[in-house]
């Protein structure tokens, strides 16, 4: 018994700073509480050994934005819904720093709905790379930029590396954390459903 007011004790507290929200108890007596776009389930399976089970179950992500002309789909929060997408591309430049342009690619950016002129807050970029472009610029054949560093990969399907460009967020607009937590959450997803 003690075991259990201390898992009640645990929520209750993380309920109070607001890190969870309790949903209640269910008929199986699990007490089901929400992390943001997380549902966790409290159990207390062993009450001799005072053990419980924290098992994720994901809830549905309300806004995906689908991409089917290169294979890949990105989980966005619902407060994304109603985004835009801002097709522009990226350029590779010789390593010979002449300034020549060796390669070129898509650049998708997915915009926040409440973005504006007046206050632009920060996309998605995500950089399409063929796996052959990918390759050749981590051989140093080119560069993307004046930042020594190359993209970091989010994800990759049997045609395409998908990028996130060095530096995207040093800006540092409204909302460049938020972008960072998407990220950080694996939303990048890579898709066989290629229609180019």
């Amino acid at each position: 018994m003690k075991f259990i007011k201390k898992v009640l004790s645990i929520v209750i507290i993380l309920a109070m700073i607001n890190i969870v929200t309790v949903l209640g108890i269910d008929s199986n007596n699990y007490i089901r509480v929400k992390i943001p776009n997380v549902t966790i389930k409290l159990v207390t399976c062993d009450k001799n050994k005072k053990s419980f089970i924290i098992s994720p179950q994901q809830t549905k992500t309300q806004v995906v934005y689908n991409n089917t002309e290169y294979g890949f789909k990105v989980n966005l929060p619902e407060t994304w819904k109603g985004y835009t997408i801002v097709n522009s591309t990226w350029d590779g430049y010789d390593t010979m720093g002449e300034g020549v342009i060796k390669e070129t690619g898509p650049l998708i950016s997915i915009r926040h709905p409440l973005w504006t002129e007046e206050n632009p807050r920060q996309d998605i970029p995500i950089m399409v790379f063929t796996i052959e472009q990918w390759n050749a610029m981590n051989n140093d054949e080119f560069h993307i930029g004046a930042a020594p560093i190359n993209p970091s990969e989010l994800a990759r399907n049997s045609k395409y590396v998908f990028g996130l460009p060095a530096r995207y967020n040093f800006a540092f607009l409204t909302g460049f954390e938020e972008v960072q937590q998407i990220i950080d959450s694996k939303a990048v997803v890579a898709t066989e459903n290629i229609n180019k």
